[in-house]
């Protein structure tokens, strides 16, 4: 991660920004939001559990005002977890989900600063393996994802779409 880079918890006040970023990435490439998912209902259900991350950059004098870059959460979501396909030896386990970066910052690497610094935070938690599903035509998270080392536990049909489930051990 970049010096002009800060990754930290979100705060109730940024939720309209962090909401802004969801729908500014509605109907891009690879992209399976849609103007009923995610809502302020989920940041709010992320704010409430301190599971909400972001990525900012931090410009330079004179500004030294911060952009909102990324987004990632911790869910807590029972049908995902319910799924046969993830592996049993692999708990405590938490879902990441959520990934979001702003389109002029893509294709940066600030999926993998996001997954990164996740993780880590995960496993400052306790948590020995991350799962996140992934839609299956997005190619570019499916890059970020096995470069980061996670694998392809199963597939799954879920909210209208179609997703690749994998997990990584922390």
């Amino acid at each position: 991660m970049n010096d002009n880079m800060e990754f930290r918890r979100a705060r109730r006040e940024e939720a309209e920004e962090i909401l802004q970023l969801y729908r500014s990435l509605i109907g891009t490439e690879y992209c399976v939001w849609t103007e009923n998912y995610p809502t302020e209902r989920e940041v709010e259900f992320d704010l409430s559990r301190n599971a909400l991350f972001c990525l900012y950059e931090i410009m330079p004098e004179p500004d030294e005002r911060e952009r909102l870059i990324g987004t990632i959460s911790i869910d807590d979501d029972p049908e995902v977890e319910a799924l046969s396909c993830w592996s049993e030896d692999l708990t405590p386990v938490a879902e990441l989900s959520r990934l979001g970066v702003a389109v002029e910052y893509q294709n940066r690497g600030i999926a993998r600063i996001l997954l990164q610094e996740a993780m880590a935070e995960l496993k400052s938690q306790g948590y020995k393996a991350a799962h996140i599903l992934v839609a299956k035509d997005n190619v570019k998270a499916l890059r970020s994802y096995e470069k980061l080392h996670f694998t392809t536990a199963g597939e799954c049909e879920l909210f209208g779409h179609s997703y690749w489930c994998y997990e990584k051990e922390l």
